[in-house]
């Protein structure tokens, strides 16, 4: 589980998420309350969840997967919706996990 800031102006609201979510990923999404789960190519389940201001990420990945082309789509796909969801690009968010090790 990885939690990740939202910058400045991006909303903490759980109905923006899911739009976002649904933006990358083109498959139903499943709503337990405030958790949002998909599952998408080699991603077996990747659960989405705010926690205060914190957007909350839980992935569980197919591992034995050796289509190449399926795995860079994924990847590609989360990196997006990260990007679009926290508002950090992954250099940033990089930075961030940094400094949260070094408090």
């Amino acid at each position: 589980m990885q939690e990740y800031k939202l910058k400045r102006g991006f909303s903490p609201d759980i109905e923006r998420i899911y739009e976002e979510v649904g933006k990358c990923f083109p498959v139903d999404i499943k709503r337990d309350g405030d958790k949002l789960s998909v599952s998408y190519g080699v991603i077996k389940e990747l659960s989405v969840s705010m926690n205060g201001k914190m957007l909350v990420v839980d992935t569980d990945m197919d591992v034995s997967s050796v289509d190449d082309e399926l795995i860079l789509d994924t990847n590609k796909r989360f990196r997006d919706f990260l990007l679009i969801a926290t508002g950090y690009t992954a250099k940033e968010r990089r930075n961030q996990a940094k400094k949260a090790v070094a408090k």
